[in-house]
């Protein structure tokens, strides 16, 4: 549960619930941020929920940081809160020109190729947040024989739809954008979609990520 609520700046409520990164931490920001959400509260603008935080933003002309700080700590966990939870299948092509770093990958996890896809592939992925580009999932969580760092220089340009690898998330880039992930293929779905004002993450936090393995033809003809 939350370990302390304090002030962000003049017009915002963060919520700390620890520094641990796993399933069961950010499932409890899920349901708070899922219950805040619900409950839509005059005044409050927008609310942010991360691997292990909640950030609550809010009008100071409606409401202040004492009132909010009392619905939070009341809000009561021991029923069943609503839940958008969904299990989504992601199509994901690794030819050579969309894995850009899988070499890297097999040098520095010393596995060759063949078993890193066979490990990615077999997984479920929960997205713990969406953040840093619009609609990005950070899905964990990788198998720690899995786990490579950044690259030491990050790219000017990741292409949109690319999916990458870096410690314990995988992640699709939403957007073309910078980005020193490590990327072992390419979807062809819309992971976000700006012209879809109500629902436009395809993936949401809480989600479960399954990818399969596509070829260049079926990519294509996703395209």
């Amino acid at each position: 549960m939350i370990k302390n609520i304090s002030n962000l700046g003049d017009a915002a409520l963060y919520c700390d619930f620890g520094n641990s990164i796993n399933r069961e931490l950010n499932s409890n920001v899920i349901r708070y941020f899922n219950d805040l959400k619900n409950k839509k509260i005059d005044g409050v603008t927008n609310i942010t929920p991360s691997y292990n935080k909640l950030i609550i933003s809010f009008d100071l002309k409606k409401t202040n940081f004492k009132d909010l700080k009392r619905i939070v700590e009341n809000i009561d966990l021991s029923g069943t809160l609503s839940s958008s939870s969904k299990k989504i299948e992601i199509p994901a092509c690794c030819q050579k020109s969309f894995a850009l770093d899988i070499e890297r990958l097999e040098e520095k996890l010393s596995i060759d190729r063949k078993k890193i896809y066979q490990n990615f592939f077999n997984k479920e992925y929960f997205c713990y947040m969406t953040g840093f580009i619009a609609g990005m999932p950070f899905l964990g969580d990788l198998d720690k024989n899995m786990r490579s760092k950044r690259l030491e220089t990050p790219r000017v340009k990741v292409p949109k739809g690319s999916i990458g690898l870096t410690e314990q998330f995988a992640n699709i880039y939403t957007f073309e954008s910078p980005g020193g992930w490590n990327i072992i293929g390419k979807t062809p779905l819309e992971i976000f979609d700006s012209s879809n004002n109500e629902k436009p993450n395809l993936i949401n936090p809480g989600d479960i990520v399954v990818f399969k393995e596509i070829s260049i033809d079926e990519y294509n003809e996703f395209k």
